[in-house]
């Protein structure tokens, strides 16, 4: 039980400073920009764009993809996306942070869904390759 009570004062103060924890097996790691982190059913990731051209890439995704009921709120420097895909619900969260730098939550199904997360977020990256 004590190891779990450090763990997780370990992620709390990790996350207080800056670092984002990566959860991989119950290990805890510090991850940097381009790195995935799983937390209670969303899968984050930093792009190293601007939040337009992040939107604009999850937006090709949902017409890629035949998205339907897509809502979209968007505002400057952060939006929110919601649709269904392949009959699953899917939140997109995005969020300007310093610089040309965006984070990007995806989540698929109520209970989340990482390796579909996984899958949205490599075509958002495919998109910005472009």
């Amino acid at each position: 039980m004590n190891t779990i009570k450090v763990m997780v004062l370990t992620i709390c103060i990790m996350c207080c400073t800056g670092c984002a924890p990566l959860l991989v097996g119950g290990v805890a790691a510090t991850a940097g920009t381009g790195t995935y982190i799983y937390i209670e059913g969303e899968l984050k990731r930093d792009y190293h764009f601007q939040h337009d051209e992040v939107w604009n890439a999850c937006e090709k995704v949902f017409a890629q993809l035949n998205a339907t009921n897509v809502v979209r709120e968007k505002d400057v420097g952060k939006g929110k996306m919601s649709a269904v895909i392949e009959g699953e619900n899917v939140w997109i969260t995005s969020r300007s942070r310093a610089g040309a730098l965006t984070s990007l939550g995806i989540r698929v199904g109520y209970l989340g869904d990482r390796l579909a997360s996984q899958r949205l977020h490599d075509m958002v990256a495919e998109n910005l390759a472009k």
